[in-house]
């Protein structure tokens, strides 16, 4: 049985050095599942792998992108499929790393087959919460999927936004189209989860973020700013600068910004991990101990 190795956990915790250290110790490429570093051009406030680190281990799914290009959990489950099937052929076990909590899920777990949406779809999607906002929204999804809108998030206008897209679509409630089956895997899967004291974490985010700035986040950012309004462009880092350009924060604040929103997302996703029981735990530092767990599971 081939084996899938996944590295997870939240952000900043030191999942990268990992990654190279298990693909370099099983003969793996890593297979990045961080729906973020897929785009070019974003490689400093993304944290994307070094040259160095790239040149060390063959990395897919890494600047793969352009910034105009829609992408989904769905599209990469189809294509990490594919892209596996071949490596498999060459290696007993891929490493798989990020912290992209729907594609970990989809890869892992399937996600259902939900229709592509058109640009004119999304584009009208777009322009609607734009103009009427996310409650005027809500409203819709209340009448055209009334079992959605009692479960979803309705805080959340990216998930209520791309409800209604399905809806708008397919002309079909999008909780009809959901069947949450999972589906069979032709290889073992073995996922490692990162984690750490909170105080360490936060302080590892923290001198993260610094460091993003000295090795040139705002000069990076400059070169985006045409693409501000852009969806690949709607995270964590990006957005601060930006507010920061438009006079809204200074330096110092919008720096304390990206720290604080960071931190929320870590949380976050160690909120959505947590759920998974299959998950087995360490600290990054305890790489003998990782090493040991795959060991007995892969044999």
């Amino acid at each position: 049985m081939k084996n899938l190795i996944v590295i997870l956990g939240p952000t900043g915790v030191g999942k990268t050095d990992l990654s190279i250290g298990c693909a370099e110790r099983y003969g793996s490429p890593i297979i990045s599942c961080d729906s973020r570093q897929m785009y070019n051009g974003m490689t400093i406030g993304t944290a994307a792998p070094s040259q160095e680190l790239l040149s060390r281990v063959k990395h897919y799914f890494i600047g793969n992108l352009k910034l105009t290009d829609y992408y989904s959990a769905a599209m990469f489950e189809e294509e990490f499929m594919t892209l596996s099937s071949t490596l498999f052929k060459e290696h007993d076990a891929l490493i798989m790393c990020g912290g992209s909590m729907m594609y970990i899920d989809a890869v892992c777990n399937g996600i259902d087959e939900i229709p592509t949406i058109t640009d004119e779809v999304r584009a009208k999607a777009m322009s609607d919460y734009n103009e009427l906002g996310l409650e005027a929204l809500c409203d819709e999804l209340k009448v055209c999927d009334p079992d959605l809108y009692n479960t979803i998030d309705l805080k959340n206008h990216k998930r209520v936004i791309h409800a209604i897209e399905v809806c708008r679509q397919t002309g079909r409630p999008f909780s009809e189209l959901r069947t949450n089956t999972k589906k069979e895997r032709p290889f073992n899967i073995i996922k490692i989860g990162l984690n750490i004291e909170r105080e360490r974490l936060f302080e590892r985010i923290s001198k993260r973020t610094e460091q993003m700035i000295a090795d040139g986040l705002i000069e990076e950012s400059k070169t985006l700013l045409p693409y501000r309004n852009l969806n690949s462009l709607n995270t964590v880092g990006y957005k601060e600068i930006f507010a920061y350009f438009d006079g809204v924060f200074t330096l110092d604040e919008a720096i304390e910004k990206i720290k604080r929103n960071t931190r929320v997302y870590a949380k976050k996703q160690l909120t959505w991990f947590k759920r998974d029981k299959s998950i087995a735990w360490f600290d990054p530092s305890d790489v003998d101990e990782i090493f040991k767990y795959i060991d007995a599971v892969v044999g």
